[in-house]
């Protein structure tokens, strides 16, 4: 019986989703194939289509079908980071002298991957506010291969109508590339509103536990499936067996987990809006983020990512940072810690002087799942 046929419902899929029970065993958890080769019965005779474990892995087949089940996808495919899954999707949908229209704020690893190395290639690229559709149509150029996006965005938590630039993408011949990983599957499916492709850092909240690196393309195109797939094993920068057998652990948890992770940060973002040291509160679950009703119609719940601005300009910032005591100081998030960081100076280093440059007294939080009383407690210390 097909994974698809178990339930509709995300919780049930996330959990038997590619689990399929050991055949030999019985156990429950698929195992992790640690292995790089498999015999061949005869030359050319594939046992289950296996032969070398860069071109497949069954751990990391049980992830992939997770993956397609859950974002509603056709394909799914797990590589050894967000930014292997971002350079191959690159690599398969582009050529020299193609343009794509990237947002004015996405993480800063994206960002390089743009500015740094793809642009060496002969790719072209502008930037957009993708939260405006008359920002983004005005960017595009006959050129125009692909349309990138971020919602909620990284660190500015901006939204963007998924719906209405998958349009936009449609109308120009253009493929649409969400990043998902700050709303995973969730809490948001990009496929289902128009998106043609969705990339994840499974490294976050897919993981869930700060313990592993690793990241997705799911699509629900097959032949574009299959052309990614070809990219992934020419280029071979796949999930390990073990990264793969973590996600998959992950994912079982993801609904649970990212329910507290909301509900936490909504509670996080009301009292910084009331705090006085605090000048601006970025979280789209605010009736007042620009963004709102857009990520109330896209969104099952508003996410765990909180950023807000601080009084005093940057040094102030940084030195809530490092005050901080529960909120751990590191890059990074989705975990079930709660961490803080100064995107300035950490994640977002890559986009000082760009159009995506940050705010120097920007602090972003990752709200993670413990007593919310005590995180509470945490940031008002912190902040004096």
């Amino acid at each position: 019986m097909s994974d698809r046929h178990i339930s509709q419902h995300f919780e049930t899929l996330a959990i038997h989703a590619g689990n399929t029970a050991d055949p030999l065993t019985g156990a429950v958890v698929p195992p992790i194939y640690q292995v790089s080769t498999y015999k061949q019965d005869g030359v050319g005779g594939l046992r289950g289509g296996y032969e070398y474990s860069r071109s497949a892995n069954p751990t990391r087949t049980a992830l992939e079908e997770n993956l397609a089940a859950l974002e509603g996808g056709r394909r799914g495919l797990a590589f050894a980071s967000g930014l292997a899954a971002e350079d191959c999707l690159l690599r398969t949908l582009l050529s020299p002298g193609d343009h794509v229209v990237i947002p004015n704020d996405a993480y800063g690893g994206t960002f390089r991957l743009f500015a740094k190395v793809v642009s060496r290639w002969g790719v072209e690229w502008s930037v957009a506010d993708t939260s405006d559709p008359d920002s983004v149509r005005a960017a595009l150029t006959p050129k125009t291969k692909a349309i990138w996006v971020e919602t909620p965005s990284n660190p500015l938590l901006g939204i963007t109508d998924i719906t209405a630039v998958a349009q936009i993408a449609r109308e120009a011949g253009a493929r649409l590339v969400v990043d998902n990983t700050f709303a995973t599957p969730y809490l948001q499916q990009p496929l289902a509103l128009g998106a043609d492709v969705v990339v994840h850092s499974l490294t976050k909240y897919m993981g869930g536990h700060s313990d592993v690196v690793g990241g997705a393309l799911i699509t629900g195109d097959q032949e574009l499936g299959e052309e990614l797939a070809y990219h992934q094993n020419a280029m071979g920068a796949v999930a390990g067996p073990f990264d793969s057998w973590l996600v998959l652990r992950g994912a079982k948890t993801l609904s649970v987990r990212m329910d507290r992770h909301s509900e936490n940060a909504t509670k996080v973002a009301d009292m910084l809006t009331r705090h006085a040291r605090v000048t601006r509160v970025l979280y789209p679950g605010l009736p007042d983020h620009p963004g709102h009703e857009v990520a109330a119609k896209q969104m099952r719940a508003f996410g765990g990512m909180v950023s807000f601005q601080v009084e005093g300009g940057e040094e102030a910032a940084v030195e809530v940072c490092n005050r901080a005591k529960v909120f751990t100081l590191g890059e990074s998030l989705g975990g079930v810690e709660s961490l803080i960081e100064h995107p300035g100076r950490m994640t977002h280093a890559s986009v000082v002087g760009s159009a995506l440059e940050v705010p120097g007294d920007l602090v972003r939080l990752s709200v993670g799942i413990e007593n919310v009383d005590d995180l509470l407690q945490d940031l008002q210390q912190a902040l004096g």
